[in-house]
């Protein structure tokens, strides 16, 4: 009888601590909680422990959080053409630099849409770093979009603080 109750009472403990386990715990920098329409996201920056194992057989990542890879798909109708937009800081207050690698800029412009839609400001691309000033716009998100000609290269999407 009293090894029954006992089994009982280890029984029991075990299966109140199992109710607190939780699946994945590590300490990080900083993370939060987002949700909308679509559903909600628990995130996480700055894992302290992330290890990566390489054998035969390939690489296996280990850790809570996992890296991730983002991908063309289909067909990159300039593959030799570079555009970046540098943001600083981001989301910018004054300006965004626009700076174009590995093509003639004599064809290139540029124009900035509101979110409705509306054209801000539209101007040529003549150096490889174009200034875009933004200091008497209002804070909202913007739609910068590089042309050649009348081609649309490249939409970066901005924000004004």
């Amino acid at each position: 009888m009293k090894q029954q109750k006992l089994i009982g009472c280890i029984c029991t403990l075990l299966l109140l601590g199992a109710t607190n386990l939780l699946a994945q715990q590590n300490t990080v920098a900083s993370g939060g909680d987002a949700s909308g329409s679509g559903g909600s996201l628990s995130y996480s920056i700055g894992q302290i422990d992330y290890v990566q194992a390489t054998g035969s057989g390939g690489t296996a990542n280990q850790g809570v959080q996992q890296p991730f890879e983002i991908f063309i798909l289909g067909v990159d109708t300039f593959p030799n053409i570079h555009l970046t937009a540098s943001v600083y800081p981001n989301p910018t207050v004054s300006s965004v630099t626009l700076k174009i690698t590995e093509l003639a800029t004599e064809t290139l412009s540029f124009r900035l849409y509101d979110l409705s839609g509306r054209l801000v400001l539209e101007n040529s691309i003549v150096t490889e770093e174009t200034n875009i000033s933004m200091e008497r716009l209002s804070s909202t998100i913007y739609v910068l979009n590089v042309f050649d000609r009348n081609s649309l290269l490249k939409t970066f999407k901005i924000i004004k603080k």
